[in-house]
């Protein structure tokens, strides 16, 4: 009886579903496409029906129906697998706790957890005074569930957390894979946290994955550990892809088609309790294409929020440019005489509604960062500076997508700086700027020997020509046992033995469809003639190969009739090799 995860890939046709985000066109066997996981301008992106998988040949990410949802939308595997089995039309519930035991372990673990800490905080009369003292109130601690993890004075220990998880029934091996216990220098198991206001971290769906801990001021050592930690990654969090707050703002973004990201926790607390709803953080990582991904499902309008210090301008740069490469378009919000939105609001409640309205547009905001001016008032001391600055900005301009971008903001410097449009044009194309969003990935190959790259190219081409498959017979002799094996499970459809082989035979089949578009009958049969030769002759090599290593065996015992034997074989094969 099939599984219920097994019934939703039976009911969901996996060409269907991706037909859905990308547009798939037919290629051999198999449908190909723009892999929309990287730029490329040939397709590499695969598609079996027969086996309902998927394979990039560019940047190597493949799988199922599961997968493709996963990595499309930015999902981690529970989620995928809820929305997948509502399509399906079967009750996630009904699903086996074996087959997702560990995720759903790992959530429960973080509800409790985040129990734990709310009761902890509600105890802590200092604790909430202070938070009040920064500005936050009682509905917003509540609305995001904010806690308080024990001190290193707890009468109950340094694992009072852990005991808590433990005596619910969980294993120390699952609160450790949660990433809230860890072991220390001496092999024993203490709370990650501790001395910290918590803030839970959720996925799209509102569930708890992971938590974020700022240091209490008065903290023994405060001033020696680090302001705030996260969870580690784990099967439920992966913060390069993780939006603080998103769960909850990402509706508004969409309505309103813009978003305005902000660093902290606290800066994204304080802006939502003033009204901007359509807020984000990237709290704990520096932006990352994987969030730039999940915003730009929502919008295309960006708006920087980032500290005033220069580490905040260093992280405001990075993150402009990446969102750039991905064709945002971006504003920026330059705080005055404050450090952080958090602090901006503390002091002038309903301000930044206002600052977002004078938010300035990305090259005016680097014209004024790298102080570019009329170049005829530049002094020869000076010229160096200048054409440093000149040269950074060009390097801006060059990373935009959209060419009419480019050619606008090219007229703008040039009014800006006084020099020629053209000037700029050829300064402008000496410079080498790398698109993280838009390389070309290199297909990343598995290393194969040249016999059994060979073997795989004429299977794919027996799977494009089934006329061809009437001379595997004479062929079989010259294919690895392994090969052999892989080729009656492409054509007859018999049982491979291990993964590795089911990986090989999924990775021929849909590797036989790229470039099957260039390819005729004709071309084909001269293909396959060409490697056929070519196989027996590593077949052959490999043959000799074996005999150098008995004469050296033969050579070392003395056995004078064996090694004449050998070498008498050997020169045969030698011969044969020679006149192919």
């Amino acid at each position: 009886m099939a599984t219920p995860i097994e019934e939703i890939k039976d009911k969901i046709d996996i060409v269907d579903f991706i037909k859905g985000y990308i547009p798939l066109k037919p290629a051999g066997r198999n449908f190909k496409a723009l892999c929309p996981f990287h730029k490329e301008k040939t397709p590499s992106f695969i598609v079996s029906p027969e086996r309902q998988i998927w394979h990039c040949f560019g940047c190597s990410k493949g799988g199922d129906v599961i997968k493709f949802l996963m990595e499309y939308e930015n999902l981690e595997f529970y989620e995928a697998l809820q929305i997948l089995a509502e399509k399906a039309g079967i009750e996630l519930k009904r699903i086996d706790p074996a087959e997702h035991k560990q995720i759903g372990i790992l959530y429960d673990i973080s509800e409790k957890a985040k129990e734990f800490f709310k009761r902890n905080l509600a105890n802590s009369s200092e604790v909430l005074a202070y938070l009040k003292n920064r500005g936050l109130k009682e509905e917003t601690i509540r609305e995001f569930e904010l806690g308080l993890s024990p001190s290193d004075f707890s009468p109950y220990g340094r694992d009072e957390l852990t005991r808590h998880l433990i005596n619910f029934g969980y294993s120390i091996f699952d609160i450790e894979r949660s990433g809230l216990s860890l072991k220390n220098k001496e092999g024993l198991y203490i709370d990650r946290f501790r001395e910290r206001i918590i803030f839970p971290i959720y996925n799209h769906f509102s569930k708890v994955v992971a938590f974020g801990g700022r240091i209490l001021p008065w903290a023994k050592e405060a001033d020696k550990l680090a302001k705030y930690i996260n969870s580690p990654d784990s099967l439920i969090y992966n913060k390069s892809r993780t939006l603080y707050g998103f769960h909850k703002t990402k509706n508004q973004i969409k309505n309103i088609s813009f978003a305005l990201l902000v660093e902290g926790y606290l800066d994204f607390l304080m802006s939502y309790q003033d009204g901007v709803k359509n807020i984000v953080a990237i709290s704990g990582t520096a932006l990352t294409n994987d969030q730039l991904r999940t915003l730009k499902r929502y919008t295309d309008q960006l708006i920087f929020c980032f500290d005033a210090d220069d580490a905040g301008q260093e992280a405001t740069e990075r993150s402009i440019d990446q969102a750039l490469a991905s064709d945002f378009n971006v504003k920026i919000l330059s705080l005055k005489d404050v450090k952080d939105p958090a602090e901006l609001v503390l002091n002038s409640p309903g301000k930044l509604e206002k600052l977002m309205k004078e938010a300035k547009p990305i090259m005016d905001f680097y014209f004024d960062y790298y102080e570019i001016s009329d170049s005829s008032t530049i002094s020869g001391l000076e010229i160096s500076d200048f054409k440093k600055n000149l040269r950074s900005i060009l390097s801006k301009i060059k990373n935009l997508t959209s060419a009419i971008e480019r050619n606008f903001w090219l007229k703008q410097l040039s009014k800006k700086t006084g020099l020629e449009e053209n000037s700029l044009i050829e300064e402008l194309e000496k410079i080498s700027v790398k698109k993280e969003a838009e390389e070309e990935i290199i297909d990343k190959k598995i290393p194969f020997s040249r016999q059994e790259l060979i073997s795989q190219r004429l299977i794919a081409l027996m799977l494009l020509d089934k006329t061809l498959q009437a001379e595997y017979q004479n062929l079989a002799e010259f294919f690895s046992e392994e090969y052999q094996k892989i080729f009656n499970n492409l054509t007859k459809n018999e049982k491979l033995e291990n993964k590795r082989q089911g990986e090989l035979a999924n990775y021929i089949l849909l590797n036989s469809s790229i470039g099957v578009e260039k390819l005729d009958e004709e071309k084909i049969r001269k293909e396959f003639e060409a490697l056929v030769k070519e196989i027996k002759i590593e077949y052959l090599k490999g043959q000799r190969g074996i005999l150098t290593k008995a004469i050296k065996e033969a050579e070392k015992s003395g056995d004078e009739r064996k090694l004449n034997s050998i070498l008498s074989q050997f020169d045969e094969l030698s011969k044969r090799i020679q006149n192919r």
